[in-house]
């Protein structure tokens, strides 16, 4: 392992978690040590991510007490096996699922995570986006995992249980064009209510989306489902929708939004489809929530991937810094007048 400690600004650009999930993953598969300060301050409890990582490289950690601001992070080994976490909050098992994923297609053995926390929460991708978009779109790099609901836990008690399991990739990753975004075909979607909250709300939820997704897109078959979780299988109130299209040419984008406070229900399904409709008119071939996540595996991939994102979001941008920092891959956005923008990377073949 080099010992030579990186040092990174947490507050730099986007800051937040991503910068520190980002961090934590590279250095973990590169067995670079790593020093990231400026992080979020003022959190009342540090990010279960970084306690993770280093269960999952039996490494060493200081600074995550609660309320600290900087944490060194000195990875061991990636090691597959039978990993839990459970932040005590409504945090987001799909932001622990980010942080370990990537390493663990390197282990050593195929590896099984079980999570609790939220399943649908704010600033985070829910679980349904992941399963139904941001997988099968992974799936190209060749890397895969499965997905068991046990439970879906909502703001502010959490509860929900996850399992994943991660199977280890190839020698590499394989790197990706995905660059025609093609005509909508069919859209489907998820609209859910739990708790107390009547299926009423769905349905409103349902039908707001419904109406905006056939005006904008009047010959396309448009199927939402309108879902009341079942008590045993909930804990606490919750409710959002999430929204599939799929074009012609296989891509698969995105839109979704939760329910809160003061909404028009309406409005809620309003917005995912308000969202879908955005990303079909730039002519991207994913969506604004899922370009950030292929970045990394785009860096660590074999080979040029090219990818129509239709214009970078800060997310985005944020983690090529921390890709370029860390790792060897070269991003370049390729800007062509009124066309939409395609995020080209060099990937650095990383192999187990």
């Amino acid at each position: 392992m080099s010992q030579e400690l990186i040092e990174i600004d947490g507050g730099t650009m986007e800051g937040g978690g991503q910068i520190l999930r980002m961090s934590l993953a590279f250095s973990a598969l590169l067995k670079k040590p790593i020093k990231v300060f400026n992080i979020r301050a003022g959190r009342s409890k540090p990010d279960l991510g970084v306690n993770l990582m280093r269960d999952i490289t039996n490494g060493r950690l200081q600074g995550a007490q609660e309320g600290s601001t900087e944490i060194t992070f000195y990875p061991g080994n990636i090691v597959g096996g039978k990993y839990f976490a459970d932040p005590g909050t409504a945090g987001s098992v799909m932001l622990l699922f980010q942080v370990s994923f990537p390493c663990l297609l390197f282990a050593d053995k195929p590896s099984e995570l079980r999570f609790r926390g939220g399943t649908n929460a704010e600033m985070a991708p829910q679980i349904d986006e992941t399963l139904m978009i941001f997988k099968p779109i992974v799936k190209l790099f060749q890397a895969d995992f499965s997905c068991t609901i046990q439970k879906r836990g909502y703001f502010p008690r959490g509860g929900g249980e996850v399992n994943f399991k991660v199977n280890t990739c190839p020698s590499h990753l394989q790197a990706v064009e995905i660059l025609e975004a093609g005509e909508v075909v069919e859209i489907e979607g998820r609209s859910f209510v739990a708790g107390v909250l009547p299926i009423k709300m769905a349905h409103g939820m349902a039908d707001g989306a419904c109406r905006c997704l056939k005006s904008a897109f009047p010959n396309v078959t448009v199927k939402v489902e309108r879902v009341k979780e079942p008590d045993h299988l909930a804990v606490g109130n919750g409710s959002g929708i999430v929204l599939k299209a799929k074009t012609s040419t296989g891509c698969l984008l995105g839109g979704s939004a939760l329910g809160k406070r003061g909404v028009l229900v309406e409005e809620v399904g309003e917005s995912a489809a308000k969202q879908l409709i955005d990303v079909v008119k730039n002519k991207a071939c994913v969506d604004t929530y899922v370009q950030d996540q292929l970045v990394i595996f785009m860096a660590l991939a074999k080979g040029k991937s090219r990818i129509c994102i239709g214009s970078p979001t800060l997310h985005t941008k944020t983690a090529i810094y921390i890709a370029e920092l860390m790792t060897e891959a070269k991003f370049t956005l390729i800007e062509n007048g009124t066309e939409p923008i395609i995020l080209e990377c060099e990937g650095f073949g990383f192999q187990r």
